[in-house]
C-alpha cells in the first residue's frame, strides 16, 4: 500500500442553505480561503487539492496558490466529487484519501490524524471523528449530526434525531459532556476501494429518510470507525454560523497577535 495520503477539500458553490458558501466572507476573508490555509500545510498529508464545480472557486484557488480541480457539477455529494479526484490519473497512485469539508475553517491536524489511523493501522473502511454533544440544544437540533458508537469506535448509526435515547430521564449537562452523546465531525478517510465502493451505491433509504450520505456505507456493510476527538470547533452551515465563527476566529487571530508581541 501507498502510505502517501490525498486530501481533497469539497467546495460546492451552489450550497443550499449558505448562498455561494465557498465564497462568502469570514472576517473578510473567503471561508475557502480560510480552510486552505489551515489544511494545506498539514504534515499528514502528501497532497491537498480542492475539488469543485465553480470556475469562481477555481479562480480563488489560482489566487491562493492552491491545486484545483472542476469537478462534475452534477454530483450530488462532496463525496461523489472526491471520488471524481482520485480516479485523475494523477492522483490514483493514492490508496488512501482524507475528505476534508470546506466548510470547516477551524479543522483540527490531530483529529484528522486520529481518522487517518483508524484506516491505516486499525483496519476500517472509512475513519471519522465525533466529539460529546455538550448541550441539550445542540443534542436536539437536527443539523447536529449525531452518531451511536458500538465496541471498538464501530459506527452504528447516524441521526439528526437525538441519539441515542436516554428512557429513564433526560441526559444530564454532565452526560452530555461524555459518550455515548456525540456529535459527528465532517471528516472521513477512506481506503480508495472503500470510496469507490460507497459512491457506486445507489442512495439508500434510510439516507433518504435523514438526508445523510454515510448511512448508505453502513447500509451496505462498509466499515466505519469512530475517534472520540475533544474540544472540535464548529462548521459553517448558515449566516448565524458565520457570526459565531467570525468571533471564534477573531479571539484567535488577537490570541495569536499577542503571542508574537510577547
Amino acid at each position: 500500500m501507498n502510505d502517501s495520503v490525498l486530501a481533497v477539500i469539497p467546495a460546492r458553490l451552489g450550497s443550499s442553505r449558505l448562498e455561494r458558501k465557498p465564497l462568502h466572507p469570514i472576517l473578510g476573508q473567503p471561508l475557502l480561503q480560510w480552510v486552505w490555509e489551515r489544511v494545506g500545510p498539514m504534515e499528514i498529508f502528501h497532497r491537498v487539492v480542492v475539488a469543485t464545480e465553480s470556475e469562481e472557486v477555481r479562480q480563488l484557488c489560482t489566487e491562493m496558490g492552491a491545486p484545483c480541480v472542476l469537478t462534475d457539477p452534477r454530483h450530488p455529494s462532496g463525496t461523489d466529487r472526491v471520488a471524481e479526484v482520485v480516479e485523475r490519473e494523477e492522483y490514483r497512485s493514492y490508496d488512501i484519501v482524507a475528505n476534508v469539508q470546506g466548510d470547516e475553517p477551524l479543522v483540527q491536524e490531530a483529529h484528522l490524524a486520529r481518522a487517518l489511523t483508524l484506516v491505516r493501522d486499525g483496519g476500517w473502511d472509512v475513519g471519522t471523528c465525533a466529539t460529546p454533544v455538550g448541550d441539550a440544544e445542540s443534542r436536539r437540533d437536527p443539523s447536529v449530526v449525531k452518531v451511536a458508537m458500538g465496541k471498538g469506535g464501530r459506527a452504528l448509526y447516524f441521526s439528526r434525531a437525538g441519539i441515542p435515547y436516554k428512557r429513564e430521564g433526560k441526559p444530564t449537562a454532565e452526560e452530555l459532556s461524555a459518550p455515548p452523546f456525540l456529535r459527528h465531525l465532517g471528516i472521513y478517510v477512506y481506503r480508495r476501494q472503500a470510496l469507490a465502493r460507497w459512491v457506486a451505491l445507489a442512495p439508500s433509504p434510510l439516507e433518504e429518510l435523514e438526508r445523510l450520505e454515510q448511512l448508505r456505507a453502513l447500509e451496505d456493510g462498509i466499515s466505519m470507525g469512530v475517534a472520540v476527538v475533544e474540544n472540535a470547533g464548529p462548521g459553517v452551515d448558515t449566516a448565524a454560523d458565520v457570526i459565531r465563527m467570525e468571533q471564534v476566529l477573531s479571539r484567535q487571530t488577537n490570541t495569536s497577535t499577542l503571542s508574537h508581541r510577547t
